[in-house]
């Protein structure tokens, strides 16, 4: 039986071609990336609000989802998990006593330097294919393509 190929022309072919190849790239990378995260524990979500605030230090809710390119629709809940969890505490900001700012407690501190270097050797992992040139040229392609 002869399967016909439907084509769109050359370039829209090979567009689509791209698109699949990035999105299944994408979705395998967060898969291996995840591993580490789920193992700790955390969602993918509390580990990202947990690594800013380590590396960052206290922040405002809204400077967390910019920060972590997220949207604000579940923060409450997943800040409430932390803080239910003692490893994130909410605190008045000093420069403006009508603002939280988040801030990560000893415990989350303790958690997230656990999970950190293992999460680190886990990237290290998934890239190692890549030589140090391809990476600089993905990342070069990337902004590229994202329009940055």
């Amino acid at each position: 039986m002869n399967k016909e190929k439907n084509t769109y022309g050359e370039l829209e072919d090979l567009n689509l071609k791209a698109l699949i190849a990035l999105s299944r790239c994408a979705q395998n990378v967060h898969k291996r990336e995840y591993k580490t995260i789920k193992e700790g524990g955390l969602t993918v979500t509390q580990f990202a609000v947990l690594e800013i605030l380590y590396h960052k230090g206290d922040l405002r809710v809204c400077e967390i989802i910019d920060k972590i390119l997220s949207t604000g629709g579940n923060m409450t809940v997943v800040i409430d998990n932390l803080v239910k969890e003692n490893l994130v505490k909410r605190c008045i900001d000093p420069k403006d006593r009508r603002v939280n700012l988040i801030s990560i407690t000893e415990e989350g501190r303790n958690l997230i330097s656990e999970i950190f270097p293992k999460h680190l050797q886990n990237i290290n992992e998934i890239f190692r294919v890549l030589t140090s040139e391809e990476k600089k040229n993905l990342i070069s392609l990337l902004k590229k393509l994202s329009g940055v």
